[in-house]
């Protein structure tokens, strides 16, 4: 697949095909995606766990909030749920304010999981209160996101921001997800 491609294949999927197992050595190339990526001072300070055990994947699901926008959806039915979780960390002994470093690694393992015929969406709203006392990390990593992985079962499209500048994303009756984006013209200054 050409990047450009890839790009309009990412999207931020919230209902997979629980069927679809991912395993532990897909995720693991993710991670080397990101591992080589960039890094800002090339600091390289994240650190992953990978969940992709049942009963861990079912915890880590109840730990997360699916779309802020579509308020009354309480995320993904049981036959649509991801299958696997990357719980991202920041490590603070290494650098404690890697905002670059956290966009970066996220972009590079999703555009990674949809040239695996996988999805993927960032999520930080995460109880991590629970997740520290499940998982038992040391101090210094800091929770800074999940990322759900799992085989999307649900079509998303891309629409122009309508007169209103509306960008609240939203699903039709025939459950098409609908994320609108600013138009080329409106986002490059002179």
């Amino acid at each position: 697949m050409m990047l450009k491609e890839l790009v309009y294949k990412n999207r931020s999927y919230r209902k997979f095909n629980s069927k679809r197992k991912v395993n532990k050595g897909e995720l693991e190339d993710l991670i080397d995606l990101a591992r080589v990526s960039a890094s800002s001072k090339n600091k390289q300070p994240l650190k992953y766990k990978l969940v992709t055990t049942g009963e861990d994947v079912d915890f880590v699901f109840d730990q997360v909030k699916w779309a802020w926008y579509l308020k009354d959806w309480k995320g993904p039915a049981p036959d649509e749920r991801p299958t696997a979780f990357i719980v991202v960390f920041l490590d603070k002994q290494i650098n404690d304010n890697a905002l670059i470093d956290i966009g970066i690694a996220s972009q590079t393992i999703l555009l990674g999981s949809v040239e695996k015929g996988l999805g993927g969406c960032i999520i930080r709203t995460v109880n991590r209160y629970n997740m520290r006392k499940r998982f038992s990390y040391p101090d210094n990593l800091e929770l800074v996101q999940v990322i759900a992985i799992g085989e999307p079962m649900q079509e998303v499209r891309i629409v122009d921001v309508d007169e209103n500048g509306d960008i609240e994303y939203f699903e039709d009756d025939e459950k098409v997800h609908f994320v609108p984006k600013r138009s080329l013209k409106e986002i490059i200054i002179g």
